[in-house]
């Protein structure tokens, strides 16, 4: 394996994405990893205290600690953000992890919620990247929410109560893209983060 020089590897970069959810952010970040890859993105591998789904992977998808092991590290400031999303229900970023991405010469992506998004932005200040994916309106985020058909109109008012507060947070972060289009979303998200990596 290649050992990187410190030079390199403080170029790489650190890119967040937050969005109220239904706002396309998800389609736009896969665009990204999936149709780019000279831009050497990869997913930060998230801690979880839930137990794997499906064919999750420990250390692929997610680590998978204990609501003990999680409560430690957090005594410990090991993380750059987490969220207890339920009692013993925890997600977090391990800065250690971010750091061995970044040391393997991946510009390292997080798709967290604004909070998470703003800690990470704070602690790495010029490193990081903050973009914030908008939708056009509360009235279309309604609307695709709706289309999903994936959630009862109780959890879709939840959702569009939650989505209203995370779009307080959205001048927080350095560039706000507007998803009315998706095409050209993805472009100018494309555009952005082109930009950057290059500075």
């Amino acid at each position: 394996m290649t050992t990187l020089s410190n030079q390199d590897f403080h170029q790489t970069k650190l890119i967040i994405f937050s969005a109220p959810s239904g706002s396309g952010k998800t389609t736009i970040v896969n665009y990204l990893m999936k149709e780019h890859p000279e831009l050497k993105l990869a997913f930060s591998i998230s801690c979880t205290s839930r137990q794997p789904r499906g064919k999750e992977r420990q250390g692929v998808d997610y680590f998978f600690l204990s609501p003990e092991e999680f409560k430690a590290k957090i005594a410990n400031n090991e993380f750059l953000e987490y969220e207890e999303v339920y009692p013993d229900r925890f997600y977090g970023t391990l800065k250690s992890q971010v750091e061995s991405q970044c040391a393997a010469g991946q510009n390292v992506v997080f798709d967290v919620d604004v909070k998470g998004g703003c800690n990470i932005k704070n602690f790495y200040d010029d490193r990081a990247l903050s973009v914030f994916i908008q939708p056009p309106s509360v009235e279309e985020l309604r609307r695709r929410l709706v289309g999903r058909a994936t959630d009862t109109p109780e959890v879709i008012e939840q959702r569009l109560a939650k989505a209203k507060y995370e779009l307080t947070f959205a001048n927080r972060f350095d560039r706000i893209i507007v998803n009315d289009d998706l095409a050209k979303a993805q472009a100018e998200t494309l555009k952005v983060v082109s930009d950057f990596l290059t500075l």
